[in-house]
């Protein structure tokens, strides 16, 4: 690695579980190793946490030669990778994930930040990490709850980039939820090349990269809504549940894959239990939605199992009349 420091940034849950095994491997490997752990969930995605972060790499002594090793989830990864971009204008990152939902999606890419007090990661910079270590055997410890909601993100590289992956998931969905490695290792590796693709050719969103947020446009306004106590796996799943409804409106999908797409989500038991919403707390959130431009949305949209079309404009009516249906 060739680093002077290594900073591991984790949460209270992941440290005591791993922290200490990647602290010993650092230091057994003569890099100099300090640990920080910031409370778990969402809530911990602040400019208040990203702070403490901050005052904790100076203190730790990370300089530029030095790297910030994200252990655990998303939000561990959000976080201590935005740390990592603004601490000395960019020092190294190091992924790894500890989530299934990190694995196959938050830890590939480069996107970092935190979350305003209205807008899921409004605040953040693009910075790819020098390595994303994903091992299997770390799911070991990953609460069931947080194993299933991440499928949510599986099955949206399945409807939106590769119909065969959703063969793949419909076969075997018994067993991978019972977290066959077997099964499940063929799915994170597609899962993970489906997403460097995108991301290689357009690693700023200009236009291609915009298919990976297919389901999170109401997906993300269904976290705001719960203040962020949904799932974001589910919320997604949901999301995607509406943007097909919104598909078969604007005539570009039918209902068979309406059908076939909400077959699949709850083959993997989602969505699932979202917190108590009401059509006009979800709204009134999608608006904010940071992938608007000029204040008008672009949403991603399938048009049959394994393509979705992006920047496609939805008749606000249109959005109203499927999140009503939804959510009664």
């Amino acid at each position: 690695m060739g680093a002077t420091a290594a900073a591991v940034i984790t949460d209270a849950t992941v440290g005591r579980l791993w922290g200490g095994a990647v602290q010993d491997g650092l230091s057994g490997c003569g890099v100099r190793t300090s640990i920080f752990a910031v409370e778990p969930g969402e809530h911990s995605k602040t400019l208040a946490a990203l702070e403490r972060v901050l005052g904790f790499l100076e203190t730790a002594g990370i300089d530029r030669r030095g790297v910030v090793v994200a252990l655990g989830g998303g939000t561990v990864g959000d976080l201590a990778g935005f740390a990592a971009a603004v601490w000395l204008r960019g020092v190294r990152c190091v992924q790894v994930s500890t989530t299934l939902l990190a694995m196959v999606d938050s830890s590939i890419g480069g996107k970092t930040g935190v979350n305003s007090a209205r807008t899921k990661n409004a605040i953040g910079a693009f910075w790819q990490p020098a390595l994303v270590l994903s091992d299997l055997a770390l799911l070991e410890t990953l609460p069931e709850a947080d194993y299933q909601a991440a499928f949510g993100e599986i099955v949206k590289y399945a409807v939106a980039m590769d119909g065969q992956l959703a063969d793949r998931l419909e076969g075997h969905a018994e067993a991978l939820l019972r977290r066959s490695g077997q099964e499940l290792e063929p799915v994170v590796a597609r899962c993970v090349e489906l997403k460097a693709k995108v991301v290689a050719a357009d690693e700023r969103e200009g236009g291609l990269r915009a298919i990976l947020n297919y389901g999170h446009t109401v997906g993300h306004a269904v976290e705001s809504a719960s203040a962020y106590t949904a799932a974001h796996g589910r919320a997604v799943a949901f999301g995607m549940e509406a943007a097909a409804r919104i598909g078969v409106e604007m005539g570009m999908c039918d209902t068979a894959l309406v059908q076939r797409q909400a077959k699949l989500i709850e083959g993997f038991g989602l969505p699932g239990d979202l917190p108590s919403l009401t059509a006009e707390t979800v709204l009134a959130a999608i608006p904010r939605d940071k992938k608007g431009v000029g204040g008008r949305l672009r949403w991603v949209l399938p048009r049959e199992m394994g393509m979705a079309q992006v920047g496609v404009e939805v008749p606000g009516e249109t959005v109203v009349a499927v999140v009503r249906a939804l959510l009664p």
